[in-house]
């Protein structure tokens, strides 16, 4: 993918990307994470967890992980299977994240261990980190901040809607929606009765609608899988980039340099 523009600054040169593959233990199962950051740049920075698609931690979420390091934060692409699990087909994709719409807990219990995982290195700014994630990812990133994990911020691309009930005793980070206009999955009663939840708690959300974009609108893969699979799903090269920027502005608004 071609590198984007962003306001936070491309610190590629003379940077050092370090890539890690990681595994912690959540409920005595294992979870397989990859880790990024420029090992050249001082200090803390701020960090990015980010969770994958249906299909499980493919080389994409990775890609973004490493996408954001040169940009100079410190990313964490989550394992939400376990063991780092990728499904091959629609069929064990909606296998894989069964539990997660029966159970919404266990999406939080995963993303608040990713966090904590994150905070022990010394890289991290404990008191900026974001989650941001695609499709399922979407959703599952938009229940945990519904339900109370302490971010500063989460992001959904191309996420389902529907999710938990919002409260406003347990929201504490600000949210960004990056819908496509043309998404057959999430169509538009889901965005109403999302838009008229949050509305109804005073959350401090953002709502941004990405013309001619389908489900799954970021990912280069989106084509080829949709021809494949008979899914209503393709890449949209300029929702992609609009959104990426639109992520950083709204990092930027809560405070990323």
């Amino acid at each position: 993918m071609a590198a984007l523009s962003s306001g936070f600054g491309d610190k590629t040169t003379g940077s050092k990307i370090k890539e890690e593959n990681i595994s912690y233990t959540v409920g005595g199962k294992v979870y397989k994470a990859f880790v990024a950051y420029d090992e050249h740049l001082k200090g803390k920075r701020p960090a990015v967890l980010i969770v994958h698609e249906w299909w499980g931690l493919t080389e994409y979420p990775k890609m973004r992980a490493t996408q954001l390091a040169k940009l100079g934060y410190i990313a964490l692409a989550v394992d939400m299977f376990g063991d780092g699990k990728v499904a091959t087909n629609p069929a064990e994709a909606q296998a894989f994240t069964a539990p997660f719409y029966s159970n919404p807990k266990l999406s939080k219990s995963l993303i608040d261990a990713a966090l904590g995982k994150i905070k022990e290195y010394k890289q991290t700014d404990p008191a900026t980190i974001f989650a941001i994630g695609y499709c399922f990812g979407g959703s599952m990133v938009l229940n945990a901040a519904k339900t109370g994990s302490n971010l500063k911020g989460v992001v959904s691309f191309h996420g389902g809607l529907k999710g938990v009930p919002a409260d406003k005793n347990l929201l504490k980070a600000r949210i960004l929606v990056c819908h496509g206009a043309s998404d057959k999955f999430v169509g538009p009663d889901d965005v109403v009765q999302f838009k008229h939840q949050m509305d109804s708690i005073g959350a401090k959300y953002t709502f941004i609608v990405y013309p001619n974009a389908t489900h799954a609108f970021t990912n280069p893969m989106s084509t080829e899988n949709g021809k494949k699979f008979n899914m209503p799903i393709e890449y949209n090269k300029k929702a992609d980039m609009d959104s990426w920027n639109d992520m950083l502005k709204f990092f930027r608004t809560l405070g990323v340099k």
